[in-house]
């Protein structure tokens, strides 16, 4: 069932796409529908008349027809909405309230320590369906809670609007199918750009809670260590530590500003420049070596340059790689 969204019982849904269908109907062919008696059918069709979704057929006795769709549940989604959003706005109150009484009862309760694969990888799935505005993160290799592929709410938080900012450590761009997801996001605008190395892996949402895991991937580790953290010193440290990073990073993109370059010239530039090679390149985006290596060699003449440093060089002077 699909419109329980808009506080459609089972029953009730059942009965209405009946009426949908037909010009009209009585109670026993909802019975029948249904598979009830022919009371829980006046039940769903007396339900449907009191939310506006049915209206009794003029001059035909016992007879129900559906109101069009667009009028009766839009108005009733919207006001669903309408009511989330209020709920949504006392939650941030009432957030924000708890935070500051807490900050007074116990310092503690800034850093929450999360000791569990589980525990961490349900609290990046919250962070993440939660944000409203900006998600800010440092991707290492090595997964701890979750593989890239695995992070389904990033796509989702994208095409609600959330903006993402994520730096890449160069050995988890070569990371089989990571280029192809890392595409993914980039085409829902996501902004992208990568490293050699990152000191840690860390993600923060709007700027008011974050993840940081507090002891790093190494083999034999059974028990995972991370820190939940809430608006602090500690917290705008992480930040800080993100703001400098992506300044030294470079962008891996599939369009940029005024670039002359489509986004399969363009994809590779920036993956040239990250410091992928052109095996991983090849094998993730399942082309050939050789058709890399011609891209490049297309590159190169695009820029004039003899060397794969001298095309990095006009690159950066002529931002090619400049996102939007």
């Amino acid at each position: 069932m699909m419109l329980s969204a808009a506080g459609l019982s089972p029953e009730e849904e059942a009965a209405y796409r009946l009426l949908v269908r037909t010009a009209g109907a009585e109670p026993s062919e909802v019975a029948g529908e249904l598979g009830v008696g022919a009371e829980e059918a006046r039940l769903a069709l007396g339900s449907l008349l009191a939310k506006g979704l049915a209206r009794a057929v003029p001059g035909e006795q016992d007879r129900f027809a559906a109101v069009a769709p667009d009028v009766a549940l839009a108005a009733r989604l919207h006001r669903r909405q309408e009511e989330v959003d209020r709920a949504r706005q006392a939650v941030e109150q009432l957030t924000a309230e708890y935070l500051a009484h807490s900050r007074r009862r116990e310092a503690a309760q800034l850093v929450e320590v999360i000791t569990s694969r589980t525990a961490l990888r349900e609290q990046l799935r919250l962070l993440q369906d939660n944000a409203r505005h900006e998600v800010v993160s440092l991707c290492r290799a090595g997964h701890v809670a979750m593989t890239s592929q695995e992070n389904t709410e990033e796509l989702a938080a994208l095409r609600r609007g959330v903006g993402y900012r994520v730096i890449y450590e160069r050995a988890l761009l070569e990371e089989p199918g990571m280029l192809v997801n890392l595409a993914d996001g980039i085409t829902l605008g996501e902004q992208a750009r990568a490293l050699p190395s990152l000191p840690v892996r860390m993600i923060v949402a709007d700027g008011e809670l974050g993840v940081l895991p507090l002891v790093q991937h190494t083999a034999g580790l059974t028990q995972l260590t991370a820190a939940l953290i809430r608006p602090s010193s500690l917290l705008d440290a992480v930040k800080a530590l993100f703001d400098s990073l992506w300044e030294r990073a470079t962008p891996v993109a599939l369009t940029a500003k005024g670039s002359p370059l489509d986004s399969d010239h363009l994809y590779v530039l920036s993956l040239l420049v990250a410091g992928v090679t052109d095996k991983s390149i090849a094998t993730q985006l399942k082309i050939s070596q050789r058709t890399v290596q011609r891209r490049i060699t297309h590159l190169m003449e695009l820029a004039g340059a003899q060397t794969r440093m001298q095309l990095a060089w006009h690159a950066a002077r002529e931002n090619w790689l400049s996102t939007p």
